[in-house]
């Protein structure tokens, strides 16, 4: 089996690749060669057996989704894109990686013919919703009215997986992610990296900001449910998916406050204490639009699974990242 990660330098490229090098195989069939592309160079797992091709690559380029499409990947996690906040500054941008980088991949499938239909699984977000919601949590039919450009590039690129999948040139999956938290290492330029930075980094020893209030309200997962769903998203059938390919999946919905509380019974108020308000208008009004609780009833009843309190969110990140270790 050939496996294509695009994104796959990224947080959750690098622990897909990690997982299933560390698996060797996908749904019962060996893994004999990884292609991992990225605007920079990804890193080749190590104890992997099989083949690996890790390359630089501006997705939507002239030609680039020629090369990696020519080979014939098995399966393709796209999850390259570039994140919410940073598609909002930088219109050209936003729509250039991740709606052009998608109608390109899916056109040269398309144009490959001669019985190639791969599994195609595309990291989505709950950001094609838009307020107003209801407050019992979005349920599975709920309108898609996004009110970022991100949001709106998400909703696009899910409309065209539809498609294609309809048509029958690719077997496709779209995975609306929560926000990922608690992600490790760097902020990026995502409006929603304070729920994470407001965890990792005074779990770490270091001051976090908060540039919203304590009642902002919002839905959740760790990076191994992300995994996890990427996965899980390949062993599903056409016959299980029919004809509504887009999928919420489950999350924790908290409001902030409840984050910090949890912070606080898991590492004590020093801890806790590292967090300083500072209001930001902008991330504040992308944030204001943002779903708050979304049911994904689908996506459990199909065997997505995801913690299942905050608490456990931040213990994972401890386990996962810190060694199980807090510094003092």
């Amino acid at each position: 089996m050939h496996i294509l990660i695009t994104g796959a330098a990224g947080m959750i490229g690098r622990k897909l690749t990690e997982k299933l090098a560390k698996d060797g195989g996908l749904n019962g069939k060996a893994i004999d060669k990884l292609t991992l592309t990225d605007v920079v160079t990804p890193q080749a797992p190590s104890g992997f057996s099989g083949k690996v091709e890790a390359r630089t690559d501006d997705l939507p380029a002239q030609g680039i989704a020629q090369q990696l499409i020519g080979q014939r990947p098995d399966v393709i996690f796209h999850l390259a894109g570039i994140v919410s906040g940073e598609a909002e500054l930088d219109f050209e941008k936003g729509y250039r990686v991740n709606l052009e980088g998608m109608q390109h991949l899916l056109e040269t499938i398309r144009k490959t013919g001669d019985g190639y239909k791969p599994k195609f699984i595309f990291t989505s977000s709950i950001a094609v919703f838009g307020a107003p919601f209801p407050a019992a949590g979005i349920p599975d039919d709920f309108a898609l009215t996004p009110l970022t450009s991100y949001g709106t590039q998400k909703t696009m690129s899910e409309m065209l997986l539809a498609d294609y999948n309809r048509r029958g040139f690719l077997d496709g999956v779209g995975i609306r992610l929560p926000t990922i938290c608690v992600r490790p290492g760097k902020p990026n330029k995502a409006a929603s990296g304070f729920f994470s930075g407001i965890i990792r980094e005074p779990l770490a020893g270091h001051e976090a900001i908060l540039p919203v209030a304590e009642t902002v309200r919002h839905s959740h997962a760790t990076p191994r449910s992300a995994v996890g769903f990427l996965l899980h998203a390949t062993s599903l059938t056409r016959e299980q998916l029919g004809a509504r390919i887009n999928l919420s999946m489950p999350s924790i919905s908290c409001t902030v406050g409840e984050q910090i509380d949890s912070l606080r019974r898991i590492a004590g108020d020093k801890v806790a204490s590292r967090i300083k308000h500072q209001p930001d208008e902008l991330i504040m009004r992308i944030v204001d639009g943002w779903a708050q609780r979304i049911e994904a009833k689908r996506s459990r009843e199909l065997g997505f699974k995801a913690e299942t309190s905050f608490d456990e969110i931040v213990r994972t990140h401890i386990d996962d990242e810190l060694g199980g270790k807090i510094a003092a």
